[in-house]
C-alpha cells in the first residue's frame, strides 16, 4: 500500500535568546494510504510543531518529507500554499469558520480558491454537507450553530476538495464529551470510507479511536 506521509529524520529548532531550542529531534514517520493515526503527546512535546510540518505550514531545518508522492523539502512558499489547498484538509479545535459567511460559502471557499466555478463549488459543498447531516443548515452562519454542527461544517470543508490527508488538531477539544464522541465516530466512518487521517491530541481516550497511536515526547516519536 502506498504511503501518504513519509518523514525521514525531520529536525526543527527555534532561537531562544542566545540559545537554540530543538523541538523536533530527528523524527521519522510513515503513514499509509487509508490509515487513521493519532499522534499523542503532552503540552510542550513538539506535537504542534510536528502538525505544522505535516500540514506544510512550517518549514523544517533538515530531513525529507514526501506527501502523497511530492517532495515537500525544498518547496518554496507558493508551492507549499498549493499543496495545502490541494492535498490537505485541515480540521481545527476552534473550527476556523468565517462568521460573516454562510455554512455553504465556508465549505465552497477551498474549491473557489482552486479555480472551480461557483456552480461546481456549490454542488460539491452541498453534497459534503448533506453527507454530514448538515443539509438544513446551508444558509446558517457559524455563530448560529452548535459546537458539534460547527465541527461538522469544518469537516465538510476539509473533505470537499478530496484531499490526500485529513489533518485534525485536537478536533474534540472545544466540544462536550457526548458531542466529542459523535465527532470521533464520524472520523471512524470517514476512515472506513478510505480517508487517511492524522489526528493530533493530548488525550489518550481520544487517541484510542484511531487504529494506530504514536507517542511524541520531548521531540521524539515512539510507536505504541
Amino acid at each position: 500500500m502506498e504511503n501518504v506521509i513519509e518523514l525521514t529524520n525531520i529536525r526543527k529548532s527555534f532561537p531562544m535568546g542566545d540559545n537554540v531550542l530543538e523541538v523536533l529531534k530527528g523524527i521519522s514517520l510513515t503513514v499509509k494510504k487509508g490509515e487513521f493515526l493519532a499522534v499523542l503527546g503532552p503540552s510542550g512535546s513538539g506535537k504542534s510543531t510536528l502538525m505544522n510540518v505535516i500540514g506544510c505550514m512550517d518549514k523544517f531545518d533538515s530531513g525529507e518529507y514526501f506527501l502523497d508522492g511530492e517532495a515537500i523539502h525544498g518547496m518554496n512558499d507558493s508551492k507549499l500554499t498549493r499543496i495545502r489547498n490541494e492535498k490537505i484538509g485541515f480540521i481545527f479545535q476552534k473550527y476556523h469558520l468565517i462568521n460573516k459567511y454562510s455554512v455553504l460559502r465556508n465549505v465552497e471557499i477551498p474549491l473557489l480558491l482552486r479555480g472551480y466555478s461557483q456552480k461546481q463549488a456549490s454542488a460539491a459543498a452541498e453534497e459534503k454537507l448533506a453527507r454530514l447531516g448538515m443539509e438544513k443548515r446551508l444558509a446558517h452562519k457559524p455563530n448560529e450553530l452548535s459546537g458539534g454542527q460547527q465541527q461538522r461544517a469544518a469537516i465538510a470543508r476539509a473533505l470537499v476538495g478530496k484531499p490526500a490527508l485529513l489533518l485534525a488538531d485536537e478536533p474534540t477539544g472545544a466540544l462536550d464529551s457526548a458531542t466529542g464522541k459523535e465527532v470521533l465516530e464520524l472520523f471512524s466512518e470517514l476512515h472506513r470510507e478510505g480517508n487517511t487521517i492524522v489526528m493530533i491530541t493530548h488525550d489518550l481516550n481520544v487517541a484510542k479511536s484511531a487504529e494506530r497511536i504514536v507517542h511524541i515526547v520531548d521531540g521524539e516519536i515512539s510507536e505504541d
